[in-house]
């Protein structure tokens, strides 16, 4: 596993999540965990069916099966930074025997936590977290290792089988845009993008 890791490129969490905004056609429910990955994600193009994490590390992957499993019919997509996920690392092993076809988590490792002052993550030295999901069952988990690989990853069609973790590893420019800090209409406007509102 470790080799692999060295042969994939360092790649723009910013330009991925435009490339990723970019390719959803079908109304695809996108949950962004704390800080980058949701700066990036509003930057992207605000979308009803997006979800922007405030403040709570790791949550984004569980919320992320929570709507896989509500709405089977819907793709579901959980941006997550590798600091994040190695605070929830428990939700992968949850995910794998919970098995929803139609969820996948991107995970943008640069082996720092960014927002709080560049410290070194685990996957900055040896931890692998790639392996660490295939080590919890995911039938599919792999490294990103180009842009057009990427394209190629996450036009998956859910027929092919999930769940499915796929790693980029990403520079540490920071993110470009910022949601509002109200959970209540982040909360709102989420559920009205998925039909799902209590209204």
């Amino acid at each position: 596993m470790t080799g692999e890791r060295t042969t994939v490129a360092t790649l723009n969490r910013t330009a991925l999540t435009r490339r990723l905004v970019e390719r959803l056609k079908h109304d695809e429910a996108v949950i962004g965990g704390i800080g980058n990955a949701n700066f990036d994600l509003i930057a992207a193009g605000h979308r009803a069916q997006n979800f922007y994490m405030l403040g709570s590390m790791g949550l984004a992957c569980p919320i992320a099966l929570g709507v896989a499993l509500a709405q089977p019919q819907r793709g579901v997509i959980a941006l997550e930074g590798d600091g994040s996920m190695l605070m929830m690392l428990g939700s992968l092993a949850t995910i794998a025997n919970m098995r929803p076809a139609n969820l996948t988590i991107i995970i943008w490792d640069n082996g720092i936590y960014q927002i709080t002052g560049k410290q070194a993550t685990a996957t900055g030295g040896v931890t692998d977290i790639v392996a660490l999901a295939r080590g919890a069952g995911f039938p599919r988990a792999e490294w990103v290792r180009d842009e057009a690989h990427f394209d190629i990853l996450i036009d998956r069609r859910f027929e092919a089988g999930g769940p499915v973790l796929l790693a980029a590893k990403i520079d540490d420019k920071p993110g470009k845009g910022r949601q509002a800090r109200d959970p209540p209409l982040i909360r709102r406007r989420f559920m009205e993008g998925l039909g799902a509102s209590r209204d």
